[in-house]
């Protein structure tokens, strides 16, 4: 792979409080080699000019389902995996030219198709997968109709990839220890109601403590987390007491449980654009008119969430947990955020604490030396102008993922 000179290109990155113009970054194969405020001499070199412009990370999004390729997640129960894994590549592309080179998948995505993309196979971000999220009979992962009895057989019903139903310590312990075994990176729990699954009370609580800490322990034991899907105060007090690290949407918590996140360390990732896309798109698309009811309750409250967290001192990531076509709003989840949270803090959110979330600091989400060269050369400051990286297609003008140039508008 050749060596990649960015000359004269303002750099931004969490480390910064702004952009540093009149820089030079060194790729070589994979990772950044060298950082300077003089000319480099590189013999050899793919010299990019970068005057006019702004290196920043690549974005990571922290709440993905790449194989969640429908908003009627119905449709996924008679899709063969040979269709869903095609439509899933397309999707992936897609969040790379967005650049979004690294995302974490809470339920579907698996070690095949993480490693189809490390391999090549596949274009698209690198993939933290979880694999099958677990939840308990009747919790918000169980997609059985009502009057549907036992599991649908996994070899040809795409929805059965995205969770596993586990009652009992016992249980939970055995399906915790499956999706570590075929490779998670991280373990997802559903310990609330949710807006996609039309049966189960927004505001339940699921899980016992002593499954829970079950769970927990056993992610733990392979050194890594639990994520929890959760919405109210409840549910996420009490996932935050088990031990559970990451809450993703959290929509429904007051002050109180935001302070209780911060003194257990646990991070927030909401996912705003979810409920704006479905809100303008859902019904069209599918979307039942329980879970359309159920949208409404949550999606007011998402930016509320976020000050408090912030207020609080609890780190906030970004994710956006799009179904199927809604995903071509990815971009759009970081103008929402941006209604709430500063343009800094959003690309942080987007770029060093997702790396953290990932247990992936110094690695991704930074430009340093040493790092993995996942850069975005962004036409204009996104430091001052958020809204560019909204319009990607228009404005990235390098997206770099290992240190390989995936889009080049510079010709």
């Amino acid at each position: 792979m050749p060596s990649t000179l960015f000359s004269n290109v303002q750099v931004w990155d969490a480390s910064r409080d702004e952009v540093e113009d009149g820089m030079h970054v060194l790729v070589e194969d994979d990772r950044i080699k060298e950082i300077s405020d003089q000319p480099l001499n590189v013999s050899k070199a793919h010299t990019i000019d970068g005057v006019g412009k702004t290196l920043i990370p690549g974005l990571i999004d922290c709440h993905c389902h790449v194989v969640m390729t429908s908003v009627d997640l119905r449709e996924l129960e008679e899709e063969p995996l040979t269709l869903m894994t095609a439509k899933a590549s397309q999707m992936m592309r897609d969040m790379l030219m967005r650049g979004f080179t690294s995302i974490r998948d809470l339920a579907g995505a698996d070690w095949g198709l993480a490693e189809a993309v490390e391999r090549k196979l596949l274009i698209g971000p690198r993939i933290f997968f979880a694999g099958r999220a677990l939840t308990q009979t009747g919790g918000h992962g169980d997609s059985r109709r009502r009057t549907q009895g036992i599991e649908p057989c996994a070899c040809g019903n795409g929805l059965s990839y995205t969770a596993v139903i586990a009652d009992g310590v016992s249980a939970v312990r055995r399906a915790a220890r499956e999706e570590l075994r075929k490779g998670a990176h991280q373990i997802k729990v559903m310990v609330s109601g949710g807006v996609a699954s039309p049966y189960d009370p927004l505001d339940s609580k699921q899980y016992s403590t002593e499954e829970l800490t079950a769970i927990v322990e056993e992610a733990s034991g392979w050194n890594t987390y639990v994520a929890a899907h959760s919405y109210t105060s409840r549910a996420t007090q009490h996932a935050v007491k088990c031990g559970v690290r990451t809450i993703e949407h959290g929509n429904l918590i007051d002050a109180e449980t935001a302070r209780m996140m911060a003194q257990h360390g646990a991070y927030l990732v909401p996912t705003l654009i979810a409920y704006d896309a479905l809100d303008r798109n859902g019904a069209a698309l599918g979307l039942g008119s329980a879970s359309m009811e159920k949208l409404q309750a949550v999606k007011k409250h998402g930016q509320n969430a976020i000050s408090l967290c912030r207020e609080a001192g609890v780190k906030v990531g970004l994710g956006t947990d799009l179904l199927g076509g809604l995903q071509s709003d990815q971009s759009l989840g970081l103008r929402l955020q941006n209604e709430v949270d500063s343009n800094r803090d959003v690309l942080v959110s987007a770029t060093a604490v997702n790396a953290e979330i990932l247990n992936q600091v110094n690695e991704l989400g930074v430009i340093a030396t040493g790092a993995k060269a996942d850069l975005l050369l962004v036409e204009g400051d996104p430091l001052a102008d958020l809204s560019l990286l909204t319009r990607p297609e228009e404005t990235l003008q390098i997206i770099m993922k290992d240190g390989e140039i995936y889009k080049n508008s510079l010709g």
